[in-house]
């Protein structure tokens, strides 16, 4: 048969942006519109992209995934990466369970097309017994389990239900002893603990939404007494007239509930006497000087923390006298306090210190007991206290080391490795020296010193040429740590480096770290990150043709502010749910409670602060940002969706832009992804890892 050159062309032309998808479906979706705040004229020509239950945003959104997946599809297969992740997870070693009251807590995969199903044992060498079903309960292999309450004896279970993925939950409860589900169901939580008041019920916070992604409206605390309908449920606290948030927790017989106004700038304290039916709120003062933050209760006396040790420290106050606090535990210089267990006899610390993780241990009056320090830089989580043995149980990991468990013997300071039928031991897949895990730091344009953890396989060429992933969140004082991820295991067995940048805005050293890359120094963050871009490629770990970047949530943020600033210091991209219209966040679900970290649109000089790095609003018209994949979920009501449509349809509708800009929404998820069964789960590392490498070695 013969064939022109005109049609030869056409079929290489087909082939070609079959595999690659260069162009968007979202050409000509502009729409012209304005807003003016503080005499500011914003064009927002993608507003119409607010409206989701648009019959042409859901159109809009179809067209995308179908465009995204058919990418996705290709480069999951040029690369192979499943096979390996489904090897090293089969292969990977499990945690301990978790005690909570009486008894043991585990999930375990019963089928891989449904969610995990939560089994409890009474001693730990017992066999599991199967407690709740997620998919037995509602038949929807997306259902996910989200937390678990013991009742004060552990005679019932109160569990945490999301059926569509969101933060906005159900709960239900189960008989332990009988393995038996009870009828009633409580809906509308939202961001709520659920605390027991012994046996008898529980308390828990009610959302009163009427749109989905309108303004947060959590403000009621209820009481549910058990085998009642929630029609009957009693009102015990209520902030509606105030728009003030509140927490909430029950500790030796009192609820306490703290509330903090909107305005972020106030919080009153507040207990309840369990005993007394009539559940009158007791208001106790708290010397408020630098931010006060609860942690615990006992005999009395109040234990807490605030800013005036960057590093954290611990002191303690009677209930009735605020004014007389003695300190317990002071700080350590240079030695971030992570976290805290407190236990009958025990308060357990967590510190970390560049990298180096370890646990010491503490009596009630503050006097030292015991170190023990984690191996190879390896993070932790102390699961329980065996107070008859007196030994604790800690499971160890890193990024690529799976889960090692351990029993630390407070009274001789042995450590003893722990197994038993169910939790066995594996061959490690890899030697703990096959790869090299470093946290050093970097200078930032201003002088600090930024920690960033390198991670790649021993002995690689460091010429410049290395596929890397830079990856960070910083923000809202969070500390991160290591997750063991078998993607990325596979993406660094193949010669690929990984690097995290402890950048301002967390709290990876302390809390001034915070301050300093929030607010309107919310700036200092973003170049941190774009400054360890520079110091990984100025070291030859890779180059800007070599380059992608990552992050979630407020680190999604910091990926549209890194891309949009420097795009030519990259190659790839990958926000995930992040916040990109800095100008609206607030007015969207739980953006009112982010005024603090990232400024108030309604301040005049906060809001140019916002604008003059939101990504959405810093797209230029003439620049070809680096290839992009925007991942979102439909049903994020904690960064909505809405973030990432705009995001994408203003970078995607110009006519220089011509590396693929990919948007991806999980259907029938949350701020969290698709990650109800293991199916998802692979198969988002599967795209996630595929994505980045193809593009990486183009």
């Amino acid at each position: 048969m013969f064939y022109n050159e005109k049609y030869l062309f056409l079929i290489y032309l087909l082939l070609y942006t079959s595999k690659y998808n260069r162009t968007s479906s979202t050409r000509f979706s502009k729409k012209p519109s304005q807003f003016t705040k503080h005499n500011i004229i914003i064009d927002d020509d993608y507003s119409w992209l607010e409206n989701t239950n648009s019959d042409e945003v859901v159109r809009w959104v179809n067209e995308q995934n179908n465009f995204s997946e058919n990418h996705l599809k290709d480069v999951t297969k040029a690369t192979n990466f499943l096979f390996k992740i489904k090897d090293y997870d089969y292969l990977s070693t499990n945690g301990l369970p978790i005690k909570k009251g009486k008894y043991f807590y585990s999930l375990y995969r019963l089928d891989k097309k449904k969610p995990s199903v939560l089994h409890y044992r009474k001693e730990l060498n017992d066999s599991p017994l199967e407690l709740v079903d997620p998919y037995k309960v509602y038949k929807d292999k997306n259902v996910l389990l989200n937390g678990y309450y013991p009742s004060e004896n552990s005679k019932y279970l109160a569990y945490k239900i999301s059926p569509n993925g969101s933060d906005r939950h159900e709960i239900r409860f189960v008989d332990i002893a009988n393995q038996k589900y009870l009828d009633e169901v409580l809906k509308d939580i939202k961001f709520s603990n659920v605390v027991w008041n012994n046996d008898d019920g529980v308390f828990y916070k009610k959302n009163s939404n009427q749109n989905f992604f309108t303004k947060d409206s959590t403000y009621q605390l209820y009481y549910h007494k058990l085998r009642d309908i929630q029609e009957k449920d009693r009102l015990v606290f209520d902030t509606t007239n105030d728009e003030s948030n509140f927490s909430f927790f029950v500790r030796e017989n009192k609820l306490f509930v703290f509330e903090t106004n909107k305005e972020e700038s106030n919080t009153k304290y507040h207990y309840i006497d369990l005993t007394d039916e009539t559940f009158t709120l007791n208001e106790f003062s708290v010397n408020k000087v630098d931010d006060f933050s609860f942690l615990y209760f006992k005999d009395d006396r109040v234990y807490f923390t605030n800013t005036k040790y960057d590093w954290g420290d611990i002191r303690s106050f009677n209930i009735n006298d605020s004014n007389k606090e003695t300190s317990i535990i002071p700080q350590i210089y240079t030695h971030l306090l992570v976290d805290i267990d407190f236990t009958n006899d025990y308060i357990i610390c967590k510190y970390r210190n560049l990298g180096n993780n370890y646990i010491n241990i503490h009596k009630y009056d503050g006097s030292f007991v015991r170190k023990f320090e984690a191996p190879m830089e390896m993070d932790f989580s102390i699961r329980f206290l065996d107070s008859k043995t007196n030994e604790l149980y800690v499971t160890f990991y890193s990024n690529t080391i799976s889960y090692l468990n351990y029993r630390l013997n407070i009274t001789t300071g042995d450590t003893n490795v722990y197994y038993n039928y169910f939790i066995q031991p594996k061959p490690t897949l890899f030697p703990f020296d096959h790869f090299e895990n470093k946290t050093i730091t970097y200078k930032s344009r201003d002088g600090k010193d930024v920690p960033i953890t390198i991670i790649h396989k021993k002995g690689i060429e460091l010429n410049g040429n290395n596929p890397t992933l830079l990856k960070a969140y910083g923000g809202f004082g969070s500390v991160s740590g290591p997750n063991y991820n078998v993607g990325l295991l596979h993406f660094l067995e193949k010669g690929g480096v990984y690097a995290f940048a402890q950048i301002r805005g967390g709290g990876e050293k302390g809390r001034k770290w915070h301050r300093d890359g929030k607010g309107l120094k919310k700036m200092n963050s973003f170049n941190d990150f774009i400054d360890a871009a520079e110091f990984l490629i100025n070291e030859k770990y890779t180059s800007s043709n070599k380059l992608a970047i990552t992050g979630g949530s407020n680190g999604g943020l910091v990926v549209g502010v890194a891309m949009t600033q420097r795009p030519d210091l990259f190659k790839v991209a990958v926000p995930k749910v992040g916040v990109f219209d800095m100008a609206k966040f607030d007015q969207y679900t739980t953006g009112k409670y982010h005024l603090d970290e990232y400024g108030n649109p309604e301040v005049e000089e906060e809001y140019k602060s916002l604008l003059s790095y939101s990504p959405y609003h810093n797209i230029k018209e003439d620049i070809n940002y680096p290839i992009t994949l925007i991942i979102t979920s439909e049903n994020d009501d904690r960064v909505p969706p809405i973030h990432s449509y705009k995001f994408a349809a203003k970078l995607q509708n110009r006519k220089a832009q011509t590396n693929p800009i990919y948007l991806q929404i999980n259907s029938n998820a949350g701020h969290y992804g698709k990650i109800s069964n293991y199916e998802n789960s692979v198969k988002n590392l599967d795209e996630f890892y595929s994505f980045i490498w193809e593009h990486l070695n183009e």
